[in-house]
């Protein structure tokens, strides 16, 4: 193996071939290859798995806020006649929208706690992927539950927002 320190130009590959062939005919140059070419074709399986784990997080979050969402949508409309009462003895527009969000936060905590927990047992079978970082980086563990909860705060603000906007005579009538 030889390394060529200079600027791959097309000419460099023949006028390098010659050279060699001058020096030595029975040795053989097989291709040549730049350092990109190389380090690309050696951590492309890397780039692949990060890519992969990427787009299977994205799912899992998209799915993670439509399962919120419907959950708490189908709350508020089963809780109409409840939220309409509420509404009707005096409680505010605010008082309901926390009530639903709540409801989501706390759906969020326990999956958060579940999934936390479960991320923990599953570490030593990760650490051959990771690089640069530890399995159980604190950091890392934060962040995600951080953004789970705000991709949760999102999906459960429209079906809040929605029972808010609740007519407390329309409510009453509905049953």
């Amino acid at each position: 193996m030889w390394v060529v320190r200079g600027i791959l130009s097309p000419g460099l590959a023949g006028e390098m071939r010659r050279i060699v062939s001058e020096i030595d005919p029975h040795q053989r140059v097989d291709r040549f290859r730049t350092l990109e070419d190389i380090v690309e074709a050696t951590t492309a399986t890397s780039r692949f798995d990060a890519w992969l784990f990427g787009a299977f997080g994205g799912l899992a979050l998209a799915l993670t806020a439509i399962g919120v969402y419907g959950l708490l949508s189908f709350s508020v409309a089963r809780r109409t006649n409840e939220i309409g009462v509420r509404m009707a003895l005096g409680a505010s527009r605010g008082h309901v929208l926390r009530m639903v969000l709540g409801q989501g936060v706390k759906l969020i905590g326990i999956g958060i706690v579940v999934g936390l927990a479960g991320a923990f047992a599953v570490t030593r079978f990760l650490t051959s992927l990771l690089f640069g970082v530890k399995s159980t980086d604190p950091g890392s563990f934060v962040l995600g539950a951080m953004l789970l909860i705000g991709v949760g705060v999102v999906a459960s603000y429209v079906p809040a927002r929605r029972a808010t906007r609740v007519d407390p005579m329309v409510a009453l009538r509905w049953e």
